[in-house]
């Protein structure tokens, strides 16, 4: 420290003391490392036989490994070195070294095994090979190759093992050996680009000067961070985000920063640590060993002409997949899923969707492939002119100028033009925090100045989804709402039933960039927000543009909306980003939304996102086309695809109910997918419908995958016995307790009922047959049916008709809506254009048997037996 280092100069007592603490720490590690170096082994690693090191020595099985480090270009050789100089090993080992050789130029180099700066250089730190000696010359050559290696690609230069923009399920960035072809015996080193600054500070000690302007080239490109050089740039296409140039691999390995200190410290004070290595009398009894010259006449390894022009087709390599709809007006809805593994957000491509955090609502959603109305939106109003529309499709349903939906594995983006203001709307989850974000970015393409007022809506649950399903009105009473000014979030939680059950609470907010001005507005009432009488697509607090009420307590129906309003200039961009959040207690979700409160959030979000991406498909095994393909099928398991399901034939059969699936083991609660399968050479449909069941699980999708064995009973069991093969290869890649709930079912179609295979036909969400072809050519079907696209017209308000107001009849104390008719034996209630009753006023007529009930507005609903489970007509105990 600081205070240390004046101590030390201070010529008082106190100086004096530090000063001699310091002398005795040192001479103790000085100590501490002589023991450690003269406890050392060699010979346990040496294979007499081989006259080599093993690579290791495996304690369960009591013997060396079979592999052995045996190039002299290596970083091993000062391993070599310094066993022979201690005597654990002979003298002749150094001579089994391999000692192939390369042409570089008008020289030569000695071949290593990755063509790594580490492999050749990290030996140099403390070992001098004399001038003009086979090692010295390598050195200087195989930088010169580096350099060029690097001008060929216009890259920096400096390339070595390092860590690479690639991570495990636990974020841990993955570690390879990197290095230049035609240096290394290793195929395929020009598929890589990934530059190391720590190789241009072993590099220091051959070429100070093209090191320098190497870190000035590396620093340009965001190479250096607050503890130093960080560990690599990795350039590699298929690693990289789209429309991103590098990846910066923000970590420090000790081990490079050490090599790059010492490399540094012998280019600055003419190679202090070789004086010092070769000062130890057993170093210079064998440093004879380092005079070996350059071999003449030998026949020098050219590199393959394959390996040198790899890097000119690295970058036309193809880019991640993705998805595209020019028009929210599809044939069956399309939907994209994001998850952490644990939240999880769903997205139409018209803006629709849901929220999840394991097996709770954080938002209400109901399938509804017609109108596609449930999910958290943005609304945008202008205004001056008064103008509404959405960040996607839905809501409001106002036709775009232009509209453009895309799904990518990391995100899913929305454009839209109205006029001269262009909307972007980003979506993405949060791979370290159970957190979503929508970014709205609006710019003005216009002449003159815009006001645009943007606020957020979603219907809140926090329950299982199947207990808000069966009863919404009484799920809704158990949520409470409050807004904390500090942070400008907007928290909610559910009134815990006992003190067993877990806490959740939620919270929203927004940040905003730009010019932004009037504070935050807030709204957790939806009757308020909505209006009576009043739907999603034209909200009174939107249409009318009546300010939010700011409501916040225990409301009978809660919701998150937040307001913000910006001034485009013309030419001006802004960001206004909402945020919402997910955890087990009050404090959490706080702690949360200060920390995603800041704009830099988003940014790190979409790289970690796109990182976590990567990793999952990587863990899976998956390409980013097959994880495409199950997204496009996953569409068909949320919103009923009738093209994917049976022949109205196979659903007019079934007249079963859900118990006859039980006795197999299947709920009927999941959505079920069936492969048929009756060949073994079809078997790549079930491989691909495994890896697309446990992609969904990943995405917090929960589907019963059953596939139905048809072969033909007999002795033979090859199709059953590669069936269950695959099934347990899959559980065993399975991390426990991560992903959604879903089982895999392998059923003998002889031993099921034509009861209960109807049913489960019926039921499927999609049957697919083996004989059809695999996966993806099943859908490319599917996807050429679907060629005929609605195409969707602006809506027209329709012209009113006057109608002719009717007599009012004489009514005794009427209220303004309604009152008893004159015998009192009826209530009538009497509304003009605009008018609502304050709350539903509905009457019930029915028998014991059968029923239905009306509103005054006209709604209602029949039912038969039950009113609650066998309804005839849909409705919903909506008091708005």
């Amino acid at each position: 420290s600081q205070r240390r280092d004046e101590d030390l100069l201070m010529p008082d007592e106190s100086g004096a003391a530090a000063r001699d603490a310091l002398k005795r720490r040192v001479e103790s590690a000085i100590e501490l490392a002589g023991t450690m170096f003269d406890s050392m082994d060699f010979a346990l690693f040496f294979d007499s036989d081989r006259q080599l090191l093993s690579i290791g020595y495996r304690v369960s099985e009591g013997a060396l490994d079979q592999s052995y480090y045996d190039l002299l270009a290596s970083e091993a050789r000062l391993a070599s070195f310094v066993a022979i100089a201690k005597g654990d090993v002979p003298t002749r080992h150094w001579f089994h070294l391999g000692r192939t050789v390369t042409s570089v130029h008008s020289g030569v180099a000695l071949i290593s095994w990755s063509g790594s700066m580490f492999e050749y250089l990290m030996p140099y730190l403390v070992m001098r090979p004399p001038p003009g000696s086979l090692l010295d010359e390598t050195h200087r050559n195989i930088v010169r190759r580096q350099k060029e290696y690097g001008a060929a690609r216009s890259l920096p230069w400096g390339v070595s093992e390092s860590a690479y923009n690639a991570r495990d399920l636990e974020f841990t960035y993955q570690y390879s050996s990197f290095g230049v072809p035609g240096l290394g015996l290793r195929r395929s080193l020009g598929d890589e680009a990934v530059v190391a600054p720590y190789a241009t500070a072993l590099a220091a000690m051959i070429a100070p000067e093209a090191a320098v302007r190497n870190f000035t080239h590396l620093e340009r490109a965001a190479a250096r961070g607050r503890y130093g050089w960080y560990e690599a740039l990795d350039y590699t296409p298929v690693r990289l985000p789209e429309n991103e140039k590098v990846a910066i691999i923000h970590c420090y390995m000790a081990h490079h920063q050490a090599m790059t200190l010492i490399a540094l410290a012998n280019a600055l004070h003419d190679g202090a640590m070789r004086v010092r290595f070769h000062a130890e009398p057993i170093v210079q009894a064998t440093e004879l060993l380092l005079q070996e010259r350059t071999p003449r006449d030998v026949d020098a390894i050219r590199p393959r002409e394959e390996e040198i022009k790899a890097a000119a087709y690295v970058r036309e390599l193809i880019p991640p997949s993705s998805r595209r709809f020019q028009s929210a007006h599809q044939a069956t809805v399309q939907t994209q899923l994001l998850s952490n593994g644990r939240y999880a957000v769903m997205m139409t491509a018209a803006g629709s969707g849901y929220s999840r955090w394991g097996d709770l609502a954080v938002t209400r959603w109901r399938e509804d492939p017609t109108c596609d109305c449930w999910g958290s939106y943005i609304f945008l109003r202008d205004v001056d002119t008064g103008a509404v529309w959405s960040a996607g499709y839905q809501p409001s349903g106002v036709e775009p100028d232009n509209y453009d939906a895309s799904f990518f594995e990391d995100r899913v983006e929305i454009s839209r033009r109205d006029g001269t203001i262009t909307t972007r709307l980003e979506v993405a989850v949060s791979p370290e925090d159970d957190a979503e974000v929508r970014r709205v970015t609006l710019t003005n393409s216009g002449s003159r100045t815009r006001e645009i007022e943007l606020t957020s809506y979603a219907e809140i649950v926090l329950a299982p989804d199947a207990s808000d399903v069966a009863h919404p009105a009484f799920s809704n009473l158990f949520v409470q709402t409050e807004f904390v000014a500090e942070i400008g979030a907007v928290l909610a939680t559910r009134r815990r039933g006992s003190p067993d059950e877990a806490q959740v609470w939620a919270a929203h907010l927004v940040v905003a960039e730009g010019d932004v001005f009037s504070g935050v507005q807030f709204e957790t009432d939806r009757a308020r927000f909505l209006g009576r009488g009043r739907s999603i697509r034209t909200p009174i607090s939107v249409i009318d543009g009546q300010p939010l009420s700011n409501t916040a307590g225990s409301v009978l129906d809660p919701v998150f909306s937040l307001r913000r309003r910006v001034r485009l200039a013309p030419g001006a961009t802004a960001h206004i980003t909402f945020w919402t959040l997910a955890a087990s207690s009050r404090s959490n979700v706080l702690d949360l939304a200060d920390k995603h409160g800041n704009p830099a959030a988003f940014d790190r979000l979409l790289t970690l996102a796109w990182t976590q991406a990567q990793v999952q498909l990587f863990h899976l095994g998956i390409t980013s086309d097959e994880a495409t393909m199950f997204q496009r099928l996953g569409s068909g398991v949320l919103y009923s695809n009738p093209t994917l399901r049976p022949s109205s034939d196979v659903l007019a059969r079934s007249d079963a109910a859900q118990p006859a699936l039980w006795a197999y083991g299947i709920s009927g609660d999941l959505p079920i997918v069936v492969c048929r399968i009756d060949n073994i050479e079809d078997v790549q449909i079930v491989r691909q419908l495994l890896q697309a069941h446990e992609y969904w699980r990943m995405k917090q999708l929960a589907v019963d995958l059953v596939i139905l064995n048809e072969y033909p009973p007999s002795y033979a069991q090859d199709l059953r016995t590669a069936l269950e093969a695959m099934v347990r290869a899959t559980e065993s890649r399975r991390v426990a307790g991560a992903g959604a709930r879903g089982s895999v079912f392998i059923l003998r179609a002889e031993l099921v009922s034509d009861e209960a295979r109807s049913l489960l036909q019926s039921a499927a969400r999609a049957v697919l047959f083996s004989r059809r072809g695999s996966l993806f050519e099943q859908l490319r079907l599917l996807d050429e049916s679907e060629l005929a696209v609605a195409t969707s017209q602006k809506r027209i308000a329709p012209k009113g008709v006057p109608q002719p107001v009717p007599a009012q009849p004489e009514i005794e104390f009427f209220n303004g809506l309604g009152g008893f008719s004159h015998d009192g034996r009826e209530y009538l209630t009497i509304l003009g254009e605009g008018q609502w009753t304050p709350a539903p006023w509905i009457n019930v007529i029915a028998n014991p048997s059968f029923g239905f009930q009306t509103s005054v507005e006209g709604g209602g609903y029949t039912w038969g037996v039950n009113s609650q489970q066998n309804q005839l007509t849909p409705w919903s105990n909506d008091p708005v």
